[in-house]
Formats: C-alpha cells, sequence, structure tokens
C-alpha cells in the first residue's frame, strides 16, 4: 500500500494542535499552540478560555502543519480528530473544523479517543527507530493533569488486512488525577501554573523523606464495586488523599506567611524562572515539594508493577503529560528493570498533548475503513474500548 498522509487535530483541553503523519510511523509535522500563558491568571485549565483560545488558534496551526510536512489539503488521504475524552466545548471546536475540513475535501473523517493518542504515541516513536515487534499483551499507564488510568492494550488482525486495537481498563483514579493534584498543590503553595514542570525541578532542592505521606489506600469492597465477571481485582488510584495531607502540613506547620509573601513577590515579576521560584522557597517548602512528588511517585510505579505482574505482561508503556517527569521516568525503568519488564515512554514533545499521536492512532482505522459519521459528536467523557 502506497505511504498514506493523515492529518491529525486535537484540541481536547488547552493546546490547539495539528500534525501531519505518514502512514502511522513518520511525524512530518508537529505544530502546538499552548494556552498557558491564557491560564496562568487562574491557577488552572478554564474551559471558556480554553474553547476561545482554540477558535483563535485552530485555523493557522493547521495552516502551519501543512506547510511544515510540505502538504496542500487535497494531498492528505484523512482527516482525525479527538472525539473525546476532555472539555466539551474545546472538543468541539476541533471537530466542527475537521468536520468542515473533511466536507469540503471529500476525505474520510477518523474519530480519536485521546488516551489511545497517547498510547500510540509511544508505538509512533517505537515504529520510528524501527522497533516493529513489541510483545502483547502490553500495560499501558497514562497519566496527566486530567487523567490516571491502566489499560491492557491488544493488538488483532495482520499487516496485509489491518490491524485492531482493543483496551480493557483494570485501573484508573477514583478522584484526582495525578496531574491535577500537582496543579493544584503548585497552585496552593503558590508556585505557579502549570504545576508539574514547577515542582519537578523545586524537589531537586529538597529531601523527599522529609514528610511522610501514608500511601494511598482504597477499601477492597469499594475498590472492585463496579467489577464485572472475569475483570479481576482492580488496581485504581487516589491522590485527594495526598493532596489534602499537603494542606494539613501547611496548616500545622504555619506555612501560610511565606506563601503569602511568595505569591506576591511572584506577581511582582513578569516572567518568573526556576531560579525564582527557588529562591523564594524555604527549606520547609522544598522538603514539602519534594516529599510530595515521592508519594506521587511511588504510588503510580508500585500499582502499575502490580498490575504488570497480575496481567503477566512483557512491556509498559508510561505516557501522558505526568510521563515528562524525569524522576517517574527513572523509577519505573529502575523498578521495571528488577521485574524484567520493558519499559517504553514517549519523548517529552509526545508526552503533552499533541496530534501526531491523533494521526498515529487513525492509521489502524484508516486501513481497515473505520471512518467516522459525519453526524458523530463530542463525548466529554468518552471511554476507550
Amino acid at each position: 500500500m502506497s505511504d498514506a498522509y493523515i492529518l491529525g487535530i486535537e484540541t481536547s483541553c488547552d493546546e490547539t494542535a495539528a500534525a501531519v503523519v505518514r502512514s502511522g510511523e513518520q511525524v512530518v509535522s508537529n505544530v502546538v499552540y499552548s494556552q498557558i500563558a491564557a491560564h496562568q491568571p487562574y491557577g488552572g485549565v478554564v474551559p471558556e478560555v480554553a474553547s476561545r483560545e482554540h477558535l483563535r488558534a485552530i485555523v493557522p496551526v493547521v495552516r502551519k502543519a501543512l506547510a511544515d510536512a510540505g502538504q496542500m489539503y487535497q494531498s492528505l488521504d484523512a482527516i482525525a480528530v479527538t472525539q473525546g475524552p476532555g472539555l466539551a466545548g474545546a472538543l468541539l471546536v476541533g471537530i466542527s473544523y475537521a468536520k468542515a475540513l473533511a466536507f469540503a475535501l471529500d476525505h474520510p473523517l477518523i474519530a480519536v479517543n485521546h488516551l489511545e493518542g497517547h498510547i500510540h504515541a509511544v508505538l509512533l516513536e517505537e515504529r520510528q527507530k524501527g522497533n516493529h515487534h513489541l510483545q502483547f499483551p502490553l500495560l499501558a499507564l497514562v497519566v496527566s493533569g486530567g487523567h490516571t488510568h491502566l489499560y491492557l492494550a491488544e493488538q488483532h488482525g495482520t499487516a496485509e488486512g489491518g490491524m485492531r486495537w482493543s483496551y480493557r481498563n483494570i485501573g484508573q483514579t477514583r478522584d484526582d488525577a495525578a496531574g491535577e493534584a500537582f496543579d493544584k498543590v503548585a497552585k496552593l503553595l503558590a508556585l505557579g501554573y502549570p504545576g508539574g514542570p514547577v515542582i519537578e525541578k523545586l524537589s531537586a532542592h529538597g529531601n523527599p523523606a522529609a514528610v511522610k505521606f501514608p500511601p494511598p489506600q482504597i477499601k477492597h469492597p469499594d475498590r472492585n464495586e463496579n467489577r464485572g465477571p472475569g475483570d479481576g481485582v482492580r488496581f485504581d488510584f487516589s491522590y485527594s488523599g495526598i493532596k489534602t495531607g499537603v494542606l494539613r502540613h501547611v496548616e500545622t506547620h504555619n506555612m501560610q506567611g511565606s506563601i503569602a509573601a511568595r505569591k506576591g513577590a511572584i506577581k511582582a515579576k513578569e516572567s518568573p524562572t526556576i531560579a525564582d521560584y527557588v529562591s523564594l522557597c524555604d527549606k520547609p517548602t522544598l522538603d514539602l515539594v519534594a516529599s510530595f512528588q515521592y508519594a506521587i511517585v511511588e504510588d503510580l510505579v508500585s500499582k502499575t508493577l502490580s498490575a504488570a505482574r497480575a496481567h503477566n505482561v512483557a512491556a509498559l508503556f508510561v505516557t501522558g503529560g505526568v510521563a515528562a517527569n524525569q524522576r517517574l521516568r527513572n523509577r519505573f525503568e529502575e523498578s521495571a528493570a528488577q521485574e524484567g519488564v520493558a519499559v517504553y515512554f514517549p519523548s517529552r514533545a509526545l508526552s503533552t498533548d499533541n496530534a501526531a499521536m491523533i494521526a498515529a492512532a487513525a492509521y489502524p482505522k484508516f486501513l481497515v475503513g473505520d471512518f467516522a459519521a459525519m453526524d458523530f459528536c463530542a463525548e466529554a467523557g468518552l471511554a476507550l474500548k
């Protein structure tokens, strides 16, 4: 089969992204317009602001992706777009634009699950390296600001007849996603937005053993209340307790004054750097941040590897925005090696939301003709199956 060029469009949250990927294994262009500056004053993503920013950026972002790829609208083979999960208004911007393009060009339209996109970000880069022989079943941890999910992934079919993917959810957060907990703790401590990168950098200056956070526990009957026949034990996560633990530590150690002073000092700086944050954090704050990161990372690693043992998987994918955290990568590499499990990460550029992963996930659907009808809708809570 000749090469297929797929335009991917991603607008599920606060990045407007477009990319062209060739045959699911070569990124020809990848453009991301970040809305961080628009959301920073609020300390988190504001859905209405996100939708407006997507409307502003979608046309120039797609045009740049095509120009960078040396492609024209007519030379594309298909249009792929994120259907969900995500913010409903944000998703609708990308879907509406993708539908208009597909209709005007008479091109196939492919609806992609955002979570599947994160999984295919890893596959995309492994194919670029020439690794076409991953062992199945594989376990994928998708961990980001909005998601903390564990999936068993299976591949069905043949290369000649087309490959189909299926996914079984065996664990997910019961409250806050891991990345959400990073952002909320950063907001509490006046460390800016997004919180993950700042906390990662500051943690290098603190003692991760200074504050003891008990590991999150979910009572067994509750953890398995939605279990179906043959589903087995679930490996769910919970991070609201650790987040509350940080709040209680702030209250019991009278840290409110230093937080208020830091907030005022940071507000006075136009573009604060990591060095600024380090200089404005006392040792108790640095120790608290390091201990918080340690607790989150250890829980993610221990639960994921417990699931890997229970399902006897040979390969592990760790993907999503939080997968860019170097502490998390190091701990997974160390622990997975001890278990004899191969672990794969996307590059940092493809860890956070992007459209290359959407185009890559669309390619198997393109091969088997799994196209979307023009009346499909955005699904903010779309499940991956």
